[in-house]
């Protein structure tokens, strides 16, 4: 499933620094308004202006942008804080992959209260959005996942995770990550490891063309890289374990690596504001997809599933025009044979 690339460490790096706006960090991006009152991404609305930012040409052209102080560091400490008795509780990882000296759980939006703000986070959506929005309609949350790298981890496989879903290289980006530290990550204590510029077509190529480099951020600071960048954890070489959140964006048609609709049933989901539960899966892909009895499965928020219910076309604007002609031009033959 994934390609092996041999780790050599480079010196410790930093990008430039990429700012994220201090106004609205924690505002969800505009939306469109749909029938019924369904929302969707719009990538074309942010203009040349949002697509052209740093942080965006740098995710783009390297496969990987670092955002300093994306968010407040204090939203970050809290979150911390509430993930301490379930950090104590987890068990150790088994296998290779996710590795024996790391503790790994998810559902992190139950598990903190401050867990919604991140998530929302206005310009890491906006660049999950241009990333991805060519290929879907709407993104979903793919993963919010908690990790905990202990000292003696060893240095993770390098991979990509659009190797998940098998699906063709070098054409799609399927999805967006993003590392949240909540300690330092450094060089010493196994910050994330990039190969720069190992995205899009050199998904195809067998060893990456650049040496990799090490992440170091801060609490508060983002990393951001595409589903089809090549990277990894570092290894673990200090006497501190060193934590962090992932929060992976995919598209919406997609199946993602957490079972949101497990992680989050209806009783759960029901109480979210709505972008989180529509983020989660609790609203149609359109065409259809991802229904409840033909419906929206946020009805299963107010309603008993045993109810009876019409199924109900979810479509987007140029198949609603179509079907229309299409419905139209047999009504209109329809009509002039009974007359």
């Amino acid at each position: 499933m994934w390609r092996f690339a041999s780790i050599s460490i480079a010196p410790r790096w930093r990008s430039s620094p990429q700012r994220a706006s201090p106004s609205s960090p924690l505002r969800p991006p505009p939306r469109v308004p749909l029938e019924e009152g369904a929302m969707i991404i719009n990538p074309a609305s942010y203009g040349i202006n949002r697509r052209g930012s740093p942080a965006a040409r740098d995710l783009m052209s390297n496969g990987f942008a670092i955002i300093r102080g994306a968010a407040p560091p204090s939203l970050l400490g809290r979150i911390n804080v509430d993930l301490d008795s379930r950090y104590a509780a987890t068990p150790f990882c088994e296998g290779g992959f996710y590795g024996a000296r790391t503790k790994r759980f998810g559902r992190l939006l139950i598990r903190s209260p401050h867990m919604a703000d991140l998530v929302m986070n206005r310009a890491i959506l906006e660049l999950a959005e241009i990333a991805l929005g060519n290929w879907c309609e709407r993104i979903q949350l793919n993963l919010a996942q908690a990790i905990e790298l202990h000292p003696g981890a060893l240095a993770q496989f390098p991979h990509r995770d659009q190797d998940m879903w098998q699906g063709a290289l070098g054409e799609v980006e399927y999805l967006v990550n993003v590392m949240w530290p909540l300690t330092s990550f450094t060089a010493e204590n196994g910050g994330t490891i990039i190969w720069p510029r190992s995205h899009g077509l050199e998904a195809l190529v067998e060893e990456p063309r650049e040496a990799p480099i090490i992440a170091e951020a801060e609490p508060g600071d983002a990393i951001v890289f595409l589903g089809s960048t090549l990277h990894g954890a570092g290894a673990n070489h200090s006497k501190a374990v060193r934590r962090g959140i992932i929060v992976s964006y995919c598209l919406g048609w997609l199946k993602p690596y957490e079972n949101q609709w497990l992680a989050y049933p209806p009783h759960i989901a029901r109480s979210f504001p709505r972008e989180i539960s529509e983020l989660v899966g609790y609203v149609q892909h359109r065409p259809n997809l991802g229904n409840f009895e033909g419906q929206c499965p946020s009805v299963l928020f107010d309603a008993d599933p045993e109810d009876a219910r019409a199924a109900v076309d979810a479509l987007r604007p140029d198949q609603a025009a179509m079907l229309a002609q299409h419905v139209a031009s047999q009504q209109a033959v329809a009509s002039g044979t009974r007359s």
